[in-house]
């Protein structure tokens, strides 16, 4: 392994290029103290030039939004024939489309939060308000918002307040064409990251997420101090048991490989519910993947070297 070149691609030209640089130098410094040799490179116009005269013997995915997680990325690797980290286009793009992802997991029996699909041109071309009351009908109050596709919480919101949901469809709709609105499920929100080894997929330790201000948004999400995270989660044994069996019957039923990280609300009753599913998890000082890690005793760069190793025993 200390002979293999490895390259990190971070960056790119999301709304989480910021995020994702962090995830990139961490993930970086982590495999250098495993004694790796390693390149940042960002996903940029100079990108495939360096593949074809820098070919590295592996790269590791650390791209966010949908660079790194809707599968455009992933396809250019194949094409040039180039090892990496990570699931393949097919599952990313199932995976990045959170009603896909939805469907699939409900044909499975899964529970998830009820919800509705609806593009910005429907608000147009039926009246705005209208919609919005058949969505509370619906749904109910309070309400979840978030686009269709994307990451870090970016647009996501809660309505509380009928009279609130005009303003925050259009802070959702800021973020994509497509808002996925869910029923809102109030119970332990909860973070299960999925890595495989030679006997495939397993389960680290569950994450409990608590934010301060009630919903882990972006800001929550990467500001520290702003949320707790209780590690491992404080969930009794049984409900530790089926959010790890989730998190790797979700890992599974989308086809992904090698690492992801699954979001779950465990409801007062018991009942786990899926959020949704990521298939390039964060790696900065606040992020969940690396937290598990350290629970499970593993740390972040031996995790990623041994991915690296089955990223490149697939190419052999």
């Amino acid at each position: 392994m200390s002979d293999l070149a490895v390259a990190v691609l971070s960056g790119g030209l999301s709304h989480e290029r910021e995020v994702s640089l962090r995830s990139g130098r961490r993930l970086s410094a982590a495999l250098r103290s495993v004694g790796l040799a390693v390149d940042e490179w960002d996903a940029d116009a100079a990108l495939l030039e360096r593949l074809r005269d820098h070919r590295p013997d592996a790269v590791v995915v650390a791209l966010h939004g949908v660079e790194g997680e809707g599968g455009s990325v992933q396809t250019v690797l194949e094409m040039l024939g180039v090892p990496y980290v990570g699931s393949d286009s097919h599952a990313c793009r199932r995976a990045w489309d959170k009603p896909t992802a939805k469907t699939e997991l409900v044909r499975a029996g899964i529970a998830t939060p009820d919800w509705v699909v609806l593009p910005h041109s429907t608000f147009r071309e039926l009246g705005a308000q209208p919609v919005l009351n058949a969505m509370v009908d619906r749904l109910g109050l309070p309400m979840m918002l978030k686009p269709e596709q994307g990451g870090s919480a970016l647009g996501a919101q809660v309505v509380r307040d009928a009279a609130d949901l005009p303003t925050a469809m259009v802070g959702c709709l800021a973020y994509g064409e497509t808002v996925l609105a869910e029923r809102f499920v109030e119970g332990v929100e909860v973070a299960v990251a999925v890595v495989e080894g030679s006997d495939g997929p397993v389960a680290l330790p569950a994450v409990e997420i608590e934010p301060e201000s009630g919903i882990y948004d972006y800001t929550a999400r990467y500001t520290a101090g702003l949320t707790t995270f209780h590690r491992p989660a404080r969930l009794d044994d049984a409900a530790a048991t089926a959010v790890a069996d989730l998190a790797v019957a979700a890992h599974r039923l989308l086809g992904l490989r090698d690492v992801s990280r699954t979001d779950a609300i465990v409801a007062p009753d018991g009942t786990v519910y899926f959020l949704e599913v990521n298939s390039s998890p964060g790696l900065t000082e606040t992020s969940l993947l690396p937290m598990a890690a350290e629970v499970a005793g593993h740390s972040l760069g031996d995790i990623y070297a041994g991915l690296i190793e089955l990223a490149v025993a697939r190419t052999r």
